[in-house]
């Protein structure tokens, strides 16, 4: 297919869905029903055991399969499991996509969501083409593996520009991620993750800047911010909330990690009428295998009392 007349289809199927965007990504999500939590695991719980394709500079060996992955997860009695792209084989192949969503149906485990590294802050030109078009090829994979959301970042203010002139790139990166994700039934949940989403009020900047769409919103992670009070910094999100992860440190002013409250994270994301995942992201020095199975055992604790 020709880029131009690629870029008249996606053009298209922008406009397509134009008529889709009936819920603002900058109110509060309106949910029916009471809160409810299910718990799922994010194969970057496993990073230094599974082996990492792309990005390029951080391709390396494991001694864990993306299968194998999900057997654990299945061994832990989960809901689901969280399938981050870094550890799909570089080159995906349909038949590996149905092979995964086969073995998750057949352990009766939900895919969660997928999670991507994208910068959409990058310059214009080649290199925030790259960025968008990675968008575009992993909502295609979430929508074949019928993962319901990716989370995505915004990114980093390149050395020598202005944080106003990349936060206008990302935003316009978004709306046109957003637009074809909409197409594939896919939602975009924007993480809190540090660079121009370091604090909550950059993050709600931006998701208040992208147009309306029940395709978008934020990633609530209880563990990425750095502020005085990331506790306050995350009831300020979590009304937001498409998805959640939680891990089990907090670093106040980005100093040394203290022992996560979990209980109080899970309790503001119920008065947030939160309804969905709960996504651990094992983060720590502990043996995965071995740290993981208390910390499910005590999220399962938490959230059935």
């Amino acid at each position: 297919m020709s880029v131009t007349r690629r870029q008249v289809l996606w053009t298209g199927a922008v406009a397509c869905v134009a008529g889709l965007r009936a819920v603002s990504a900058a109110e509060p999500i309106h949910r029916n029903g009471q809160s409810h939590l299910k718990l799922s695991l994010a194969a970057y719980s496993f990073h230094r055991h599974l082996p990492q394709n792309w990005p390029a500079g951080r391709k390396k060996t494991g001694t864990m399969t993306l299968l194998e992955f999900i057997d654990f997860c299945a061994e832990q009695n989960l809901d689901a499991a969280e399938l981050t792209s870094y550890y799909f084989p570089a080159e995906v192949t349909p038949d590996f996509l149905r092979q995964i969503r086969e073995r998750c149906f057949r352990l009766g485990l939900d895919i969660s969501g997928t999670a991507i590294g994208n910068d959409f802050c990058k310059p214009a030109g080649e290199a925030l083409d790259a960025e968008k078009a990675l968008t575009r090829k992993w909502i295609d994979y979430a929508a074949e593996l019928g993962a319901p959301v990716i989370r995505i970042f915004a990114g980093n203010v390149p050395k020598g520009d202005t944080e106003a002139a990349a936060l206008d790139r990302c935003v316009a990166a978004i709306d046109e991620a957003v637009g074809y994700a909409a197409t594939k039934g896919v939602v975009l949940a924007l993480e809190n993750h540090g660079g121009v989403t370091a604090t909550p009020e950059q993050l709600l900047g931006i998701v208040k800047r992208v147009a309306p769409s029940p395709y978008f919103g934020v990633n609530f992670d209880s563990g990425n911010f750095r502020t005085a009070d990331p506790y306050a910094a995350l009831e300020m999100i979590a009304p937001y909330a498409m998805n959640a992860q939680v891990k089990v440190t907090v670093s106040p002013n980005g100093g040394k990690k203290e022992e996560a409250d979990l209980t109080r994270i899970i309790t503001m994301l119920r008065t947030a009428h939160y309804r969905g995942y709960v996504t651990l992201e094992y983060e720590e020095e502990q043996e995965p295998r071995e740290a993981i199975p208390p910390l499910i055992k005590k999220l399962r604790e938490i959230i059935a009392g």
